[in-house]
């Protein structure tokens, strides 16, 4: 049996780790982690007493649940093209996304002033969709290219 350096394999395990290390983080040490955008925030002028901030707060960390499985699903997906399994793939990747942000938000249920939320996984599960839509659009204009430039 031989092993073989796979750097997309690699890649996929290194970000699961990623989102596993950052949802280990506890619910003050996540809150001090969005906590840089924060302050990038009141340097616009919205500062702790806006009602705006609430908001933003909210919206920034649920984007980033959503960029962190579209980066999942288009690591998914190069990996599984790269080992020339194609057909259902698509699938495969938004049941891989979905699997994992539940196991993720099963995960955080056991860190302390974290707590799961199936809202969480819809999110998640819709950035992976965004991801599987993004990386077909990106193959098919890839594919479209290369056809034009066989036929010059």
């Amino acid at each position: 049996m031989r092993f073989t350096f796979n750097t997309r394999f690699t890649a996929l395990c290194l970000w699961m780790g990623i989102i596993f290390l950052l949802s280990h983080q506890t619910g003050q040490d996540s809150s001090e982690t969005s906590g840089i955008i924060l302050e990038l925030l009141k340097f616009f002028g919205i500062g702790p007493g806006s009602s705006v901030q609430g908001a933003l707060s909210y919206l920034i960390r649920k984007a980033g649940h959503f960029s962190e499985y579209l980066i999942l699903a288009v690591l998914f997906l190069r990996y599984r093209k790269h080992q020339g399994s194609s057909g259902k793939s698509v699938f495969y990747a938004l049941l891989f996304v979905f699997l994992y942000a539940s196991s993720d938000e099963f995960h955080q249920s056991y860190i302390p002033g974290r707590g799961p939320a199936f809202s969480d996984v819809l999110i998640d599960t819709a950035g992976g969709l965004t991801g599987v839509m993004l990386y077909e659009w990106k193959q098919r204009v890839m594919e479209r290219k290369i056809s034009l430039d066989c036929r010059k």
